[in-house]
């Protein structure tokens, strides 16, 4: 039983109402996570607005979803394994990759940098030592994508810990 609101999207507060709208047209439908979030429009509205900048960001989509499904399994967050295993399969991860990336692993050296940076950042909040930075731009991470990285370790962070504290039910596919 979720412990936190899951708001329908015509009664929530009526700021967070115009966003929620926003995603259910972008996407076809409302998630759960995101009704949990209404409860406060000035979270929902920052969420939204970071994981919007970070869609346009250097990484490569499939590479954003294996970050955060490294990140949900180390939080251990149902909700985003379910919803980032969807997504990633929609991006045309393998039930191996995803497997993989739910473990910090990847098949390609510079992927695998990544979510080895990635979950060095979630382990340490961000006190990685110099050869895990060595590494990930040894790899060929630009300042920018180790950056980015950072970015997304951090949006997921958020999303696993509200959907934690939450209980928030899946509407995903389970992982």
């Amino acid at each position: 039983m979720p412990r936190l609101t899951i708001h329908d999207p015509a009664t929530a507060p009526e700021a967070a109402r115009p966003l929620l709208q926003g995603v259910g047209r972008k996407i076809g439908m409302v998630p759960n996570l995101m009704r949990v979030a209404a409860g406060s429009p000035a979270a929902l509205g920052g969420y939204l607005g970071l994981a919007g900048a970070l869609a346009g960001d250097s990484l490569p989509a499939p590479l954003r979803e294996r970050i955060a499904l490294a990140i949900a399994e180390a939080d251990g967050c149902d909700y985003c394994l379910a919803a980032h295993s969807f997504i990633g399969g929609r991006l045309g991860l393998s039930p191996a990759q995803i497997a993989a990336s739910r473990l910090g692993e990847a098949e390609d050296a510079k992927d695998a940098a990544a979510l080895r940076f990635a979950r060095a950042v979630l382990a340490s909040a961000g006190r990685v030592d110099d050869a895990a930075l060595a590494a990930v731009r040894d790899a060929g991470w630009s300042e920018a994508a180790v950056i980015e990285i950072i970015a997304h370790v951090a949006l997921n962070l958020l999303t696993n810990s509200l959907n934690n504290v939450a209980r928030t039910p899946v509407d995903f596919p389970p992982a």
